[in-house]
């Protein structure tokens, strides 16, 4: 069974882990954009977090209408 993922409020999609991992990734991303060097990898798992996020949340709200 799934463990339940809970966000800080009602109006976020994304847990308290996925919150922690995409500002960890944003600042990986602006050191290495500093670097002169590619983020676009890292970009990519911040979306694929935010997509995941929002599927869920959306699926959680559609399980309560």
């Amino acid at each position: 069974m799934a463990r339940e993922k809970f966000a800080l409020t009602d109006k976020d999609p994304h847990s308290l882990g996925e919150l922690a991992r995409v500002v960890y990734l944003g600042a990986k991303a602006v050191r290495r954009q500093q670097r002169g060097k590619s983020t676009k990898r890292i970009e990519n798992e911040i979306d694929r977090i935010r997509e995941v996020a929002q599927a869920r949340e959306d699926a959680r709200a559609n399980r309560h209408k």
